[in-house]
Order: C-alpha cells, then structure tokens, then sequence
C-alpha cells in the first residue's frame, strides 16, 4: 500500500487502532485476543460501538479532541494485514499514527511495552500488517503473554490459543493496555514508554 505523500489531505483520524485476535467465541478469552480484549474496553469507555468494515469490526470515537478508530480485523490473526491495510489507505493514516495491539510471547506474562517499528518476531498478524503495509514502521503496544514453562508439551501456536492463566488477572492487564493506548493518543509515544513500558 501507498501511505499519505504531501500535498494529500490530511487523515481524518489521529490514531487507529487494530487490535489483533481471532473471530469466534471459541477463541474469544485465549492469549492471542488479547488485542481485540484492549479495543473492546476502549470502545466500552469511550461510547463506541462496532460496525462490520475492512473485514473487520470498526468503532470510532473521540477521546479529548483526538479522534480514534478501534479495529478488530475478522479475517483470522494470520491474515489481519487485509483488513489493517483497507483501513489506513482509506482513512490516509501515516505509520506512526497507526497502532497495532497484540499479544507477545517474547515478554513475560502481564507486561506491556510500546514501541515504534522493530522486528516481527515470528507474530503472523504482525507479519501480515506488514506486508500489506508495506512498512514494519507502524506503532505497536506489545502485551505479554509468556511461552509455556519447563514441562508444558505444548507448541507456543497451541499455547496463545488458551486462556491465560488462572493467576493472570485479566481485567486488570487489558485495563492498563487501555490506559496506554489512550495516553498514546493524548501525550504522544514517548510519555506512554515512560509510563508503561516495564523495566525489569
């Protein structure tokens, strides 16, 4: 895809956000939805509801003067760049103002980080995003979900398609993942590092 060159409009929205995940309720608690989890308690915060667009399932809002879009691609999380891409050409959103919401297995169960661009790290949504992008220089709040302890059989694909663990609470972390998108979007990237992103 082609992102805003100058002299094109401006985009009518400060930041979307695509939550990644899967669609169907059978799918609907597991690690790999977490991105999906965060846009839903955003849209319950902010007033919005979901309407089917891009493939996927799109709510808009503002947030103190910023407008924001929440997207959950309904393609599957292995081919969430066909609903990310349609929806930054048709909302002329430049890389650093398009936020991609997913789990990490890479960080520890509970953490969050932000960051602009960086590797794909074997994430297949995140892969997607890029190749229909065209950059890997979009924005990204990456939500840990750990990998399977010493002694776990299973494969890291069987793994992030489970729920979390009965220890993990969830509310809280898709609270704080919230809370971080939204001070992405009023305080910019480097604020929400500051306050989010865990160091240890």
């Amino acid at each position: 895809m082609r992102f805003l060159r100058r002299g094109e409009p401006a985009s009518s929205l400060d930041l979307l956000v695509a939550g990644l995940g899967n669609p169907g309720r059978e799918y609907a608690v597991t690690r790999h939805n977490v991105g999906f989890m965060v846009c839903d308690e955003l849209a319950r915060r902010h007033g919005g509801s979901f309407r089917s667009k891009f493939s996927g399932d799109l709510s808009e809002v503002r947030l103190e003067g910023e407008k924001l879009a929440f997207l959950k691609p309904q393609t599957y999380m292995n081919e969430s760049g066909r609903s990310v891409g349609p929806a930054a050409r048709f909302f002329k959103i430049a890389p650093d103002r398009l936020l991609v919401v997913h789990d990490e297995v890479d960080l520890d169960p509970g953490r969050l980080q932000a960051r602009l661009g960086g590797g794909l790290a074997g994430h297949n949504g995140l892969r997607s995003v890029a190749e229909h992008l065209g950059t890997q220089d979009f924005l990204r709040l990456r939500i840990g979900v750990g990998r399977p302890e010493r002694g776990d059989p299973r494969p890291v694909a069987d793994f992030v398609l489970s729920p979390f663990a009965p220890e993990i609470d969830v509310p809280g972390l898709v609270a704080r993942a919230a809370d971080a998108v939204a001070t992405l979007a009023r305080e910019g990237l480097e604020e929400t590092q500051q306050r989010f992103n865990d160091r240890n």
